[in-house]
């Protein structure tokens, strides 16, 4: 815990996405914040940043509230992943409850441009009917934390990207594994989709440039993409750039804003 004497603004920096880590290294730089960065725990060898860190979930919003008063943080920066939507939610609870300024770096969403042909649904379980009844070669551009939801429809053929190869079966019976951590490039996601004859692509709408690449690729050999939408997260303060976020970061940022 950082000693009452330390004049340095305390910041909990909720990562887990590129943006995160940009955010991280560029409060490094800065003698006057004292910053975290919390991950989540899913990816089982995440990039460290050059500021401490912390793994692992905080126990919902009461463990949330616990966190911020015990290491008195003043501020808290929600860059964790669009479909986070729970822990952002506790960090709007939360940071509510105790009084500590919330503010959410959130990159703009994707949008359709011409040659896309999306087909748009409100949520993965969905995104799987959309898939259809005749058997297709499907590319999952979802992670594994939800690829269980896909397995009501057995009888497409799976490629599934993933960042840590798996521990044990997957719940899909016809699948291929990529291991490979992003940000990837349109020419190698176009080779892929090609080299694997996909038919069809799931991705839920991340916005930014790190898994733009497979959107693109599929754009380019005229593939159908399902789109996940976002959900819906409670209203917040939101800035799209981390210059923003370091320019919201320098204004009132007195040690006397730490009261909890």
């Amino acid at each position: 815990m950082t000693p009452r004497s330390d004049p340095r603004l305390r910041l909990l920096i909720l990562g887990g996405t590129a943006d995160a880590s940009r955010l991280a290294a560029a409060v490094a730089a800065e003698p006057r914040i004292d910053a975290v960065l919390s991950f989540a725990g899913r990816t089982e060898t995440p990039k460290l940043p050059s500021i401490p860190a912390r793994i692992g979930g905080f126990g919902g919003v009461a463990g949330l509230i616990d966190y911020l008063r015990a290491e008195r943080i003043a501020r808290v920066v929600d860059a964790t992943h669009p479909f986070a939507a729970q822990m952002s939610r506790n960090a709007v609870e939360a940071c509510a409850a105790v009084g500590v300024a919330l503010l959410a770096l959130e990159r703009a969403p994707w949008q359709a441009q011409s040659g896309d042909r999306w087909i748009e649904v409100d949520n993965l379980p969905a995104a799987a009917v959309a898939l259809g009844a005749e058997p297709r070669r499907v590319f999952l551009g979802i992670g594994r934390q939800n690829l269980d939801l896909f397995a009501v429809a057995q009888q497409h053929a799976y490629l599934v990207r993933l960042v840590d190869p798996p521990r044990g079966p997957l719940p899909l019976t016809q699948v291929d594994v990529v291991v490979a951590r992003g940000p990837f490039d349109r020419a190698s996601d176009r080779a892929l989709l090609a080299s694997h004859r996909i038919d069809i692509v799931v991705a839920k709408n991340a916005g930014g440039d790190a898994a733009v690449a497979k959107i693109e690729a599929a754009r380019d050999l005229g593939l159908p993409v399902v789109m996940v939408r976002r959900p819906q997260i409670l209203p917040r303060p939101t800035v799209a750039s981390v210059a923003d976020v370091m320019d919201w970061l320098a204004h009132d940022s007195s040690p006397t804003e730490r009261g909890v």
